[in-house]
């Protein structure tokens, strides 16, 4: 069943939409199913005869589909790692559509598009790209473009001088064009739209990149031979790994995901099919369509979800689709990296960013003509940031009640302990199943296990990286539920501000300053259970440890010292640092130059 899609063409649209049919139903039944069990089992665990524990059941459901779907997404996809021939291809036709040595024939465009960036780390990520297109003999039929939302006077100095110099150094080879929007009009989807509008005509096909993203002429050379052998492609989205960092907390985080994502990506891919997401870069665009079809609304009201779309990749995803072109998933490493947050405080500022663009899905969800899997696609979007303030208002509803209680050790709200310990137990699998998945395969196979660096060392990463996401977990969800408060009770919206991409310390006064609700709401909760309930500690600290020590964390784990010894000693060691992916080597990165050589096992 799971190589069935193998012997599709990519152009049989009966056939595979059949076949898609028939996934996205059994995954809905699945869902469906799951969620009326775990909520039977809630209610049995927590019988709704009092206040308290009907608000505990509402809020537990807000809570379960984000779970519910990670899991048979991470289920789905384990079962293709470790059965199907070809994992990339059970899941995406389009990934056998070609031999690989098709000659390019259509013009594409290489969209670089940054805002107060680094105008050095811009260039040495496009440098190999283009050194490999003009090897491969192709570079006539490339443009790079260097598209800049720059606002910081002193950054467009240095930016206008180095991109001229790097014009200059490229003339004859890859022509290079430079322009800078004096407004940045609705953001980044402006900033593709003006480039649509001036030369958008001139290209067939458009590489999205970020700042921090890299791809080396090798994945952007399949990309187009896969998208001018399928005329229905509208974007083709690769899986997008992290790349080797000295920041400490990159390096945790992005272990993590690497975990996650490949499980959960090929589950998805396998039943979203050619309705798949758009993550904004490191794909490949059609432009005729998206030119035509994928201008962003400009939302109705005066209120923070009004105006401009900020979330704008997956309302471009959905509208390609609704034209009746295709959006697929590549999942396979090693096409593509991104840099990601070098510090807790700026990956809480680029979420939150995300938090207020997936908020105004809400006005786009009537938009007619959508795929039933689109409409899903965006709901969801919402709902993956909905869950935070759910378990933030069950601890809160638990604590309110244990504080207000009469009798000393009285649990807030009556739990059955065995039905309770499974309940437990199951959400606990549901949440964490990508990266069991993916752990369990790679331990499965010693290849793999020696490209994380040997058994021991992974073992000891996987667990390093589980105690940091214990700690990350309740300081994010509470930074969720503070920021969506005052966005939709108070209408006060974020800024949309530059990330600050390199590796830096983050000062204690800062840490403070930004964190300080976080450490005040763990410090009331656990006095309030030591005080009340000191029997229950235990669990407590499961949930106010990470809120406690948020500070201290955000400062450890943004130390260019510790970052630099956790690179040189391994932990959490990536793959390019064992293996020393040729793709990366023209980048030079520190991570891979301090790292220690691996151990094998």
């Amino acid at each position: 069943m799971l190589d069935r899609v193998d012997t599709l063409s990519a152009t049989a649209e009966g056939p595979v939409m059949t076949v898609l049919a028939r996934r996205r139903a059994l995954f809905a039944v699945l869902v469906a199913a799951t969620m009326v069990a775990v909520l039977w089992l809630a209610t049995v665990a927590v019988p709704p005869r009092s206040f308290g524990a009907i608000a505990f059941i509402l809020l537990f459901t807000v809570t379960l589909p984000w779970s519910v779907v990670g899991f048979w997404n991470a289920t789905i996809g384990f079962l293709i790692m470790r059965f199907a021939r070809d994992p990339a291809a059970a899941v995406n036709p389009l990934a056998t559509s070609i031999r690989g040595d098709e000659p390019l024939t259509e013009s594409t465009a290489i969209l670089m598009c940054i805002r107060n960036e680094s105008p050095d780390q811009v260039t040495r990520n496009l440098e190999p790209l283009m050194a490999g297109l003009v090897e491969a003999r192709v570079a006539h039929l490339f443009h790079v473009y260097l598209l800049s939302d720059s606002s910081d006077p002193g950054i467009i100095a240095v930016e206008t001088s180095c991109f001229d110099a790097f014009i200059a150094e490229w003339q004859g080879t890859v022509p290079v064009t430079y322009r800078r929007r004096a407004v940045n009009t609705a953001f980044k989807s402006g900033n593709i739209r003006d480039f649509c509008d001036r030369w958008g005509n001139d290209h067939d096909f458009a590489i999205t990149l970020d700042a921090d993203s890299f791809m080396p002429a090798d994945a952007v050379l399949r990309l187009i031979r896969i998208a001018q052998a399928n005329p229905t492609l509208g974007i083709l989205q690769t899986l997008i790994v992290g790349m080797p960092s000295v920041s400490a907390f990159a390096r945790v985080f992005q272990f993590g995901m690497r975990l996650g994502m490949r499980s959960y990506t090929l589950g998805a891919t396998w039943w979203q099919g050619d309705c798949g997401p758009y993550w904004g870069h490191n794909a490949i665009i059609r432009l005729a369509p998206f030119i035509a079809h994928c201008h962003m609304p400009v939302l109705p009201g005066n209120g923070p979800l009004s105006g401009y779309v900020l979330s704008h990749d997956q309302v471009e995803a959905v509208l390609m689709r609704r034209a009746g072109y295709e959006v697929w998933v590549l999942p396979e490493e090693g096409l593509s990296w991104e840099e990601n947050p070098p510090t807790l405080l700026e990956f809480a500022r680029r979420d939150l960013r995300w938090c207020q663009g997936n908020m105004q899905y809400w006005q786009l969800l009537r938009m007619p003509g959508l795929k039933p899997v689109s409409r899903f696609q965006l709901l969801f979007a919402i709902w993956m940031y909905l869950g935070s303030p759910a378990w933030m208002a069950m601890v809160a509803l638990g604590t309110v009640m244990l504080a207000l209680s009469d009798t000393p050790s009285a649990p807030a709200i009556p739990v059955k302990p065995g039905a309770g310990t499974a309940l437990f137990a199951i959400v606990m699998l549901m949440t964490f199943a990508p990266k069991i998945a993916s752990i369990v395969d790679l331990m499965c196979r010693r290849p793999a296990r020696r490209s994380y660096g040997g058994t021991v060392r992974f073992v000891l990463n996987v667990a390093c990286e589980t105690l940091f996401m214990a700690l990350l977990s309740p300081i994010v969800a509470l930074a969720h539920t503070l920021f969506l408060t005052r966005l939709l009770v108070f209408r006060r919206a974020g800024t949309w501000n530059s990330q600050t991409r390199e590796s830096h310390s983050v000062p204690w006064s800062l840490a403070f300053a930004k964190l300080w609700p976080q450490m005040l709401v763990g410090s009331v909760v656990l006095a309030i259970v030591v005080n009340k309930a000191p029997n229950d500690i235990g669990w407590a600290l499961l949930g106010t440890v990470g809120l406690i020590l948020a500070a201290p964390f955000a400062v450890a784990t943004a130390s260019p010292v510790i970052g630099r010894l956790f690179a040189r000693i391994g932990i959490c060691r990536l793959p390019e640092e064992t293996n020393g992916t040729a793709a990366l080597a023209p980048l030079h990165l520190p991570a891979i130059e301090v790292s220690a050589p691996p151990a094998r096992a």
